[in-house]
């Protein structure tokens, strides 16, 4: 594969390499390197496909479709996303702008308060652009992909699967595990009704990069893993920012941060709806990334998430107080998430 990345870094933007190195990989299995040269751009970034792990879609649901055109749509609309600068689609191989090692979650451990809340400002800034984009012309997949009912069921099944058991202390019963599937049925009822927006699906602070700006100057971001995009309701992409399971934010920052993202909105949704959305969604996701995170452990042998699995309990937990009595199938799962354990589980 090396050779190959060299191969087209020299052929295409004519400069010589001088190394390459892998970049810390998340929980898919695509590949990442880091490509230093001798002329410009002086370092790049190759991103290589791998098969998408068919633990992380619905049974039978379609994979992740390319990056591009996704990524130049995004960039002819003015979004803050990597330049391509190459590649070999029927390799799988895209060279990249090199947008460099500092996440979000880098940037905040660094930051202090009036800094780290501009940087979320900056970030939840692309929120509402993503929500006013449309596809007239059809070509892009993520307009035909959608946080629809299958999806959230999924969620739900992942949720018993790993979730449940760890918060029970042993295997589930089947009644304990249909309570759980109910209780996802429940938050795709309530959800329902919701104007469906472009969501980057997965815009949380690992996949936020914060660029080098001048001393003074307002944040400068970029958005990465951007081919999991899909319609979902406009609370989504607020979902996975606020309640990260890589950074915990004061709460009365998020609150800001909604009030001020709420009217901002395409559709500026009715408060109450929002956050009560907000809420749901939060079980939803966070739900399945508490679930996930234990999948890797186990199955995979990843212990590296683990030491997220407490700040992710924490989040289902926050959710809960106001959704509680919206249904009476939710019952259970609040149940449920009041006592997934605060300790990581080993696998």
């Amino acid at each position: 594969m090396e050779s190959e990345i060299r191969r087209l870094v020299e052929s295409q933007l004519g400069v010589s390499v001088r190394s390459i190195a892998p970049i810390a990989a998340g929980l898919g299995l695509r590949r990442f390197f880091r490509v230093a040269t001798s002329g410009s751009p002086a370092t790049l970034v190759a991103r290589v496909e791998a098969p998408e792990d068919a633990a992380g879609r619905p049974a039978g649901a379609a994979a992740e479709p390319p990056l591009e055109p996704l990524r130049s749509f995004l960039e002819a609309a003015g979004l803050p996303v990597p330049a391509r600068l190459g590649g070999d689609d029927a390799a799988g191989i895209a060279l990249l702008e090199d947008v460099g090692d500092a996440t979000l979650a880098d940037a905040v451990a660094r930051a202090d308060a009036p800094r780290r809340v501009a940087l979320y400002r900056a970030v939840l800034e692309s929120i509402p652009r993503l929500q006013r984009l449309s596809d007239p012309t059809g070509r892009v997949p993520a307009f035909g992909r959608r946080l629809d009912r299958a999806l959230l069921r999924y969620k739900g099944e992942l949720f018993a699967r790993w979730s449940l058991p760890s918060a029970l202390g042993r295997p589930a019963s089947e009644d304990e595990t249909r309570a759980v599937h109910a209780a996802f049925e429940a938050i795709a009822d309530l959800v329902a009704d919701a104007p469906l927006r472009l969501a980057h699906r997965d815009l949380q602070s690992h996949n936020v990069h914060v660029r080098d700006a001048p001393t003074g100057a307002p944040p400068r971001i970029a958005l990465i893993d951007l081919q999991g995009a899909f319609l979902a309701p406009p609370e989504y992409d607020a979902v996975a920012l606020l309640r990260d399971s890589y950074v915990e934010l004061p709460w009365p920052e998020v609150e800001g941060h909604l009030d001020a993202l709420r009217p901002a909105l395409p559709d500026a949704p009715d408060p109450d709806a929002f956050r009560r959305r907000f809420d749901l969604l939060t079980l939803a996701r966070k739900g399945k990334d508490h679930a996930r995170f234990l999948y890797a452990a186990h199955d995979r042998r990843d212990d590296r998430w683990l030491a997220h699995v407490p700040a992710t309990a924490r989040a289902l937990r926050t959710a809960v107080p106001r959704i509680a009595g919206l249904d009476p199938r939710l019952a259970a799962l609040a149940d449920v998430v009041a006592r997934l354990p605060e300790k990581p589980c080993a696998p």
